[in-house]
């Protein structure tokens, strides 16, 4: 590992395939910031257990579906680390050490948990894993020591608590953890197709980057427009168009030139999902070819074994730190 570059840590939950809101939240920054950062990239299973945990037998497929996304998007594991977060062991142990000093207060104030609770219909029959897992994330994020966390904005809160988690710990104990800083991507929230929430699995409302060309154009055609716009030659309102957002977040060369046709009302909202469809396949088609390749190979366990035996060995040098500055270094060696 290179100790000489800063780190990111970013990563999915492995609850089905990655969509475009993945891609513009967080896919992009990675390809982008490999060739810069020590990149690690975590598929969260157990997280993705603190709200599928009737349904465990699903993850082996997820957890390579989106491995399979993440490296059709252009993550390289020669240069980018890429692992489960189940099977390296250090972040479970961080995370029942970081719990110790954790207050639930601190974890039911967290305004993710609380949207997600209610998402999820959690009401008074929260779980204890739903609850803590930000704790839970934050050891992801300090396993390795990480610099940098690229997030949606959605999750700024839980970089928020990684920051107190290191701090507090270091009020403690000593000096093992910097603070890291988030990064935001240009689009941090895609709204879904349907206009309301943002896009996201469990709503049902998402572009799957492993979408066949037909499915896009389809799933385009149902997106929410300017619902005041009645005719063709209406004048439109691209602020609130579903479609408009997507033409801002994948096709900036002509976003400004649709607003002002819409606005004109010289461009009908046919017209414009057709354009918009075109843009997101010329986009997809790439990510779909290096999927299929990647799918008959078989090299999708190879790379994820390689990466978490890499997250490993992050996760030991990390843990002899914590031991040591803890005093539970009981027989040496980080034992």
């Amino acid at each position: 590992m290179d100790a000489t570059r800063k780190r990111i840590l970013t990563g999915d939950r492995p609850t089905g395939p990655l969509h475009l809101g993945h891609f513009v939240g967080s896919l992009q920054n990675r390809v982008r910031l490999q060739d810069r950062y020590d990149t690690f990239i975590i598929i969260a299973d157990i997280q993705a257990l603190s709200t599928h945990f009737e349904s465990p037998g699903e993850l082996a497929d997820n957890v390579r579906h989106v491995a399979l996304d993440n490296l059709a998007a252009g993550l390289d594991p020669s240069k980018a680390k890429l692992f489960v977060q189940s099977m390296v062991p250090q972040i479970a142990e961080l995370t029942v050490l970081f719990s110790m000093f954790t207050t639930v207060s601190r974890l039911r104030h967290n305004p993710t948990i609380k949207t997600e609770a209610r998402q999820y219909g959690f009401g008074e029959n929260m779980t204890y894993g739903f609850l803590g897992y930000p704790v839970s994330q934050a050891a992801d994020i300090l396993f390795c020591r990480a610099d940098l966390v690229p997030v949606g904005e959605d999750q700024l809160p839980h970089v928020e608590m990684t920051r107190f988690v290191a701090r507090r710990f270091t009020e403690l104990y000593g000096p093992v953890f910097g603070e890291p800083d988030p990064m935001v991507s240009r689009v941090s929230r895609l709204v879904g197709l349907d206009g309301g929430a943002k896009m996201s699995k469990s709503l049902n409302n998402c572009i799957y980057l492993r979408d066949d060309a037909e499915t896009v154009r389809r799933k385009v055609n149902t997106a929410v427009t300017d619902t005041a716009r009645i005719h063709r030659d209406d004048p439109g309102h691209p602020e609130v168009c579903t479609v408009f957002s997507y033409h801002r977040a994948f096709n900036e060369d002509e976003v400004e030139d649709i607003a002002e046709r819409c606005r004109a009302g010289t461009i009908g909202c046919v017209a414009c999902k057709k354009r918009l469809a075109a843009v997101l396949n010329g986009i997809l088609e790439p990510i779909r070819q290096r999927r299929a390749e990647l799918e008959t190979s078989g090299e999708v366990d190879d790379v994820l074994a390689d990466g978490t035996r890499q997250a490993r060995e992050a996760g030991a040098e990390t843990m002899n730190m914590v031991r040591e500055a803890m005093g539970i270094d009981y027989f040496g060696g980080g034992g």
